[in-house]
């Protein structure tokens, strides 16, 4: 993992319109369309693999990137009871290697696209969590691409 390849801060809201009304005036961003997914893959310790309705978008401005996450009550991504900033993310050439090498120097897995128990690895996505307590997002650079044509207008 490389602080180099940061590029997002996630931040969970109560509600994705008004954020990106409220921190676009206030900070002069302007987002990437808003993506919805009713069945996004999610496994964590406590509730294994789920389904979560998600709603989320991305500034378009970059290098450093703005992501905005609506989720249902009660899940990963709910921006009702802790809204702000959620976690960083960054690129990955190797998810599992860096995954399972954060976990060997004593942090903790506390999200990932797949359940790691079904053999298939992680998936493109983990959330990997220090001692300390910042979340980090590991995110497969083989969809960089798919980022770069949806932050500039792109389906």
């Amino acid at each position: 993992m490389n602080y180099q390849d940061l590029f997002h801060l996630g931040i969970r809201v109560p509600n994705l319109t008004e954020a990106m009304d409220e921190l676009g005036e206030s900070m002069g961003l302007t987002w990437a369309a808003v993506r919805e997914n009713p069945a996004q893959t999610l496994w964590t310790p406590d509730d294994g693999l789920q389904e979560i309705h998600l709603t989320f978008t991305y500034s378009a401005e970059g290098p450093q990137h703005v992501e905005l996450l609506e989720g249902p009550a009660d899940t990963f991504w709910d921006g009702r009871g802790c809204t702000g900033a959620h976690h960083v993310g960054i690129w990955s050439d190797d998810v599992t290697g860096d995954t399972d090498a954060m976990i060997a120097a004593g942090w903790s897995l506390v999200g990932a696209q797949n359940d790691p128990a079904d053999g298939n690895g992680y998936g493109i996505f983990t959330y990997v969590q220090p001692p300390t307590g910042l979340i980090v997002e590991l995110v497969d650079r083989i969809v960089l691409p798919h980022f770069e044509q949806w932050w500039a207008g792109g389906a």
